[in-house]
């Protein structure tokens, strides 16, 4: 039985580079194939990279979550679409908030949440935490190892996909949920207020 641990082509792509480059060695002048020793590429190439692995995972999770919806018990699914003319950004999309995932510089990949333009409500009011994140967006930064192994860091911590996945997808999914909740405190405010001036004769 074999103990040699499998390793995905995107870890051993570059050991390809390198058979090519011995059979070929003027190519790889010529058509730069060297150029994932160019730091700042090797940077661009890494964002795009990590940005597609928290796609999948987003959408993994949303896949999930959303099945629980069809089972019955009902709520606004979760929407996932590509950012235009990028690379791999790409957003989430429920109850007219996006979640927006981004390369926005050179080695910064950004989070932010934004309400839709039509929508109605804000964040303001029953979730002020989710007020708290409207208000800015929170940046992965990219930093280079001393084998030129690309990391990437919040506050200085490095941080994984995974962990970045799931943290901001519970977090959009509460800021969601409770817009919702807060659109229909409001109606039944309204609802209300038409009964309270209704009782002294005054029509709306």
């Amino acid at each position: 039985m074999s103990t040699m641990k499998e390793f995905t082509s995107s870890q051993t792509g570059w050991i390809h580079d390198l058979a090519r480059a011995e059979t070929h060695p003027d190519a790889e002048r010529l058509l730069g194939l060297g150029s994932s020793l160019d730091p700042h590429q090797q940077v661009e190439e890494e964002s795009v990279r990590f940005l597609s692995e928290l796609r999948e995972r987003f959408t993994e999770y949303s896949r999930l979550f959303n099945s629980y919806s069809e089972a019955g018990a009902r709520f606004h699914d979760v929407k996932i679409y590509s950012v235009a003319q990028t690379a791999a950004d790409f957003m989430l999309y429920r109850s007219q908030v996006k979640l927006i995932v981004s390369n926005s510089a050179h080695g910064v990949i950004s989070i932010s949440f934004t309400q839709h333009a039509r929508s109605p409500f804000g964040f303001d009011g029953a979730n002020p935490e989710a007020a708290a994140a409207a208000s800015r967006a929170q940046e992965i930064l990219a930093q280079m190892g001393p084998f030129r192994d690309v990391k990437w860091t919040y506050q200085g911590t490095e941080v994984r996909p995974e962990q970045i996945a799931k943290y901001y997808f519970a977090e959009f999914i509460r800021a969601t949920r409770e817009r919702k909740a807060s659109a229909g405190q409001n109606q039944a405010l309204l609802e209300q207020i038409k009964a309270l001036l209704g009782d002294q004769g005054i029509s709306l």
